[in-house]
């Protein structure tokens, strides 16, 4: 009752092998293209009707086609709602994760829209697997890892102090020492987010101990760029990291 059967079978039929063949090359990538806007039309109550076409287009063997459902599996998500997401997006979503960086990059831009989508519980299965990120087929690709630092300081509102601690530290470390300036910098504005986060949770021995390593691995490393990055880090800090210092001094010598 909503659109003609014929239209959405001639829709559906896009997957066809054969129709790339005959019609379109990329025939494929723009079923996946249209795919969110097709849902949103048919309602989520309709979605059996296209869960097939969806899988059947993720497990394409052109990249395109699956960076395409990757740049939009967010919206989906949203159409969808949080049950049909945990479903049916998840799986897809975790083999997005693990497939080429042009595929990653679509998710990777817009993580935190989705995290934020699911229940704490699935969410926190992502915090071992946010650092894999970091390691890209192309170390090259500097932007990707320039991304994952702005996702991540969005992500921080989504977990507690603890997790944040034992997960998103240690990446927020080692983006601080890329080779890239540009990944470093906005690496920084991490940290500060980071200890911001501690001391707004009232978490003041995980910020006390993360002012510690942040002091240790670069306030007295042995290249220049360490020292530099430290200075850097407050710089971007400003008062909320002066505040952090005062509390350290306080306790060492209060």
């Amino acid at each position: 009752d909503i659109i003609p059967q014929p239209l959405l079978d001639q829709y559906l039929s896009m997957t066809d092998p054969a129709r790339a063949q005959t019609v379109d090359t990329e025939i494929a990538k723009h079923c996946a293209y249209s795919l969110p806007g097709v849902a949103l039309t048919l309602g989520r109550q309709n979605w059996h009707c296209l869960k097939d076409t969806y899988e059947t287009l993720a497990s394409d063997v052109q990249w395109k086609v699956r960076r395409t459902l990757a740049f939009s599996i967010h919206e989906l998500a949203v159409i969808l709602g949080d049950q049909l997401t945990a479903a049916d997006l998840v799986p897809i979503f975790n083999g997005f994760l693990k497939d080429l960086d042009e595929v990653r990059i679509g998710v990777l831009k817009h993580l935190y829209d989705f995290l934020k989508l699911l229940h704490a519980d699935k969410r926190r299965e992502y915090l071992y697997q946010l650092q894999e990120f970091v390691v890209t087929d192309n170390s090259r690709n500097w932007r990707f890892r320039y991304e994952l630092a702005e996702q991540l300081i969005l992500i921080l509102e989504l977990y507690n102090p603890n997790d944040v601690y034992d997960y998103l530290r240690h990446i927020a470390l080692t983006l601080c020492s890329d080779k890239v300036s540009e990944v470093r910098w906005i690496s920084f504005k991490l940290v500060v987010a980071i200890l911001q986060k501690f001391y707004t949770n009232n978490a003041n021995a995980l910020g006390l101990n993360f002012i510690n390593e942040l002091v240790v691995r670069f306030r007295h490393c042995s290249k220049w760029v360490g020292r530099q990055a430290f200075a850097f880090i407050c710089q971007v800090g400003m008062f909320s990291l002066c505040f952090c210092v005062y509390i350290l001094i306080w306790s060492q010598f209060g």
